[in-house]
């Protein structure tokens, strides 16, 4: 196995690595090494596989731009040594992580997959093992000694998905997620079928490049039937805001009422940027269809086109960490960086 592909789990916390106690049916993290002892056909797979574990794992409810860095760091600190990674992460939030990850690691060539389970690794009818299994072998594709995989994914129940394409639609199926503006990288069946046409293409080789600076001066904003004036102007006047999505109706539409446009139009003229994302869960913002959608589309709104909530937010920390000047920051976000948008 000397010139076996490495792989480097990155264990977060979440179900995946979590153990029943019987007695009182609670569920606790359990050490990681034990996690690699339950699962024996890992080692069927052509690969080495090593582990880093968070000191302390977390339930991904408590995930947060800090945590982000510090899985970034760990892929960066680790970059020259493996061939991919794979992070394991509880699914309420992975999708965010996994957006947070596309932008922070600038130049990526490598695999960086994120997986999970909806039942702990022990229980009978587990997802764990199917998931982590075929995530490993994902991040060990290779072709004429290239990684096939370069870019930051997401993997759970027989799919492969851009990671920033993604939004969890269930709490209790093993199909937890989705990527409805954008199909699926590849899919596990019988045979591992990947679809080469969607994926990243690569035209440079620059070294990889960590973002380390996100802001969280941000918010979001869902529009509702009866959102009333003094509920719209304290989310915009919020001390050091800097960014919001606004979650609109349908096709990036809005109320036409006055009170509601001005205190819009005034937020962005102060420096806010808004940025326009549909509520709904596939399709597109498609400012100027609709007389709903004409006003802010002359308010100088940012399009988010079909950019899912969750890497809209962290497109904003992201930009707004990197210090992207005020002129350029309207073009930037509506321009796909990581394949996030089209």
């Amino acid at each position: 196995m000397a010139n076996a592909t490495k792989i480097l789990l990155v264990y977060t916390g979440g179900t995946i690595g979590m153990v029943k106690d019987y007695k009182t049916g609670a569920l606790k993290a359990f050490n990681f090494n034990n996690l690699m002892k339950s699962i024996p056909e890992l080692k069927q797979l052509d690969c080495s596989v090593d582990s880093v574990s968070f000191d302390e794992p977390i339930d991904s409810s408590n995930m947060n731009p800090t945590h982000w860095v510090k899985i970034a760091t760990i892929i960066e600190g680790n970059y020259a040594d493996f061939d991919g990674f794979v992070v394991l992460h509880g699914s309420d939030t992975m999708s965010y992580t996994a957006s947070a990850l596309s932008y922070m690691l600038e130049h990526l060539s490598k695999p960086v997959i994120l997986t999970g389970s909806q039942l702990p690794i022990g229980d009978l009818r587990t997802d764990a093992k199917e998931n982590l299994i075929t995530s490993i072998q994902v991040a060990a594709l290779r072709e004429n000694d290239k990684a096939i995989i370069q870019e930051v994914c997401l993997y759970f129940e027989y799919k492969l998905y851009r990671g920033n394409r993604t939004t969890k639609i269930n709490a209790e199926h093993f199909e937890a997620f989705a990527s409805l503006n954008y199909p699926e990288l590849a899919e596990s069946g019988v045979h591992l079928k990947v679809n080469k046409e969607y994926l990243r293409k690569k035209k440079h080789t620059k070294a990889l490049k960590v973002h380390k600076n996100l802001d969280d001066n941000v918010a979001v904003l869902k529009l509702f039937p009866g959102l009333n004036k003094n509920v719209l102007k304290s989310v915009l006047n919020i001390p050091d805001l800097k960014g919001l999505v606004l979650e609109t109706y349908g096709a990036g539409n809005a109320p036409t009422e006055k009170w509601l446009l001005n205190e819009i139009k005034k937020a962005i003229k102060n420096g806010l940027y808004i940025v326009n994302v549909t509520q709904c869960s596939g399709g597109s913002v498609l400012l100027g269809q609709y007389e709903t959608s004409e006003e802010l589309q002359s308010l100088q709104i940012i399009n988010g086109k079909d950019i899912t909530t969750e890497a809209a937010v962290t497109k904003l920390m992201y930009l707004l960490g990197t210090g992207v000047s005020p002129k350029l920051f309207k073009t930037l976000f509506e321009t796909p960086l990581r394949g996030e948008l089209q």
